[in-house]
């Protein structure tokens, strides 16, 4: 299972943390807020992560706006806002796109491609819920669950 996160705008919340528990990685996609809370998740799992357009300062710069992760086979495409996808997912052969921005959670599939946002997971932003996603990896596909946390 990858845990899948954005949006946390520097907050790390124990809940967070506990619905990440057992992950193989964590992918963040964007809108980090500062170092701490990569240090914070990589005690949990390894993390891959991409710049959002709030991430700024020396910390963020080594820190990608896009990445392609190979995980069990299947490719994802990692990109914070989701109109700035700079490929063909299908051509590219991504199982799928991981993105945030919205603070939204979603999950679809497009052209058979999963579009996931986890939502956000920082501060409470208008009336959406915090949440975050798991992404299960199997033989036969991708099966996302988004994970509401009730704070």
């Amino acid at each position: 299972m990858i845990g899948i996160i954005s949006d946390t705008h520097g907050l790390v919340r124990p809940e967070v943390i506990e619905a990440l528990r057992g992950a193989e990685l964590i992918i963040h996609a964007g809108d980090i807020g500062n170092a701490d809370v990569l240090k914070t998740l990589e005690k949990v799992a390894p993390v891959v992560a991409v710049r959002g357009n709030n991430d700024h300062g020396s910390w963020a710069e080594q820190i990608p706006f896009t990445n392609v992760v190979e995980h069990r086979s299947y490719f994802l495409y990692v990109v914070h806002e989701l109109d700035q996808l700079d490929l063909d997912p299908v051509a590219s052969e991504m199982a799928a796109v991981i993105y945030g921005h919205s603070h939204r959670a979603s999950a679809e599939m497009r052209r058979g491609v999963l579009y996931l946002n986890p939502g956000s997971a920082g501060p409470r932003r208008f009336t959406l819920p915090i949440a975050v996603a798991r992404l299960h990896m199997t033989d036969t596909g991708l099966t996302p669950e988004i994970i509401e946390i009730g704070t």
